[in-house]
């Protein structure tokens, strides 16, 4: 029963629990907040604006991911060396961008949905992931290097077989840092129509019902803390799997 003592799986029950019993919590709420005269979110399901919440992450993260980790492999080669605090600057730009100024940009100009929420999650997610890179690829020895260029590996072959793999544990953490920076911040994207865990935060703002923002926070806050878990057991499997080679 090893699988018991697991604070992941009870954390990912627990989870579970909260979305199926949230939409029948209305006497707990009405004791903790009397006088609201509806005290739990029935507009949408719990469910369905989790996974709308989680695929509007998914997808960021993935684009955030592709730019993070590219333009950390293109300025760490010695053609483009030259251009990596440009690249490191205009990262730094987009997180220093408020969301809220973003959506507000991209919403005239392509509409309301997840498509700008999209645009400002990548640009908020990007810089973590592009630092994690280059700390990643920077540390690893010369030494090392040297001998995998003195065994014959080609460019491609030593970042794929020695540089990404040695570099893969700090890759890591700065794509946590960044996913579970977008779990929260993709709570902003209810107010231009997309559907997230945020929706009943900004309506319970809009409308003085502290309990809607109650149920929207500590869901998006047990998410953010499951998904955290999740990615430090793959920081440990990845570090027990560099030790065992």
């Amino acid at each position: 029963m090893k699988w018991m003592r697991d604070p992941l799986i009870w954390l990912v029950l627990l989870f579970i629990v909260l979305l199926i019993l949230m939409p029948h919590s209305a006497g707990v709420f009405s004791a903790l907040f009397p006088g609201l005269p509806r005290p739990v979110y029935q507009q949408e399901s719990f469910i369905n604006l989790t996974l709308a919440h989680f695929l509007l992450v998914a997808v960021s993260s993935v684009l955030a991911i592709v730019l993070g980790v590219g333009a950390g492999i293109v300025v760490t080669r010695p053609s483009g060396r030259e251009f990596r605090p440009l690249v490191e600057t205009i990262a730094a730009i987009g997180q220093t961008f408020p969301p809220v100024a973003v959506l507000a940009i991209a919403v005239p100009v392509i509409g309301f949905g997840q498509e700008p929420a999209i645009i400002a999650l990548i640009l908020y997610g990007v810089l973590p992931i592009l630092q994690g890179t280059l700390a990643g690829i920077s540390a690893v020895p010369a030494s090392v290097m040297s001998v995998a260029e003195g065994v014959g590996m080609s460019a491609w072959q030593r970042l794929r077989n020695v540089e990404l793999p040695l570099a893969a544990p700090v890759i890591i953490a700065g794509i946590r840092t960044s996913v579970i920076i977008n779990i929260g911040t993709a709570t902003i994207a209810s107010t231009v129509g997309a559907n997230t865990l945020g929706t009943p935060i900004i309506i319970g703002l809009s409308g003085f019902n502290t309990a809607y923002i109650v149920q929207g926070a500590v869901l998006v806050a047990l998410a953010a803390i499951v998904v955290d878990r999740g990615f430090e057991r793959l920081a440990s499997y990845l570090s027990r799997h560099r030790r065992e080679q």
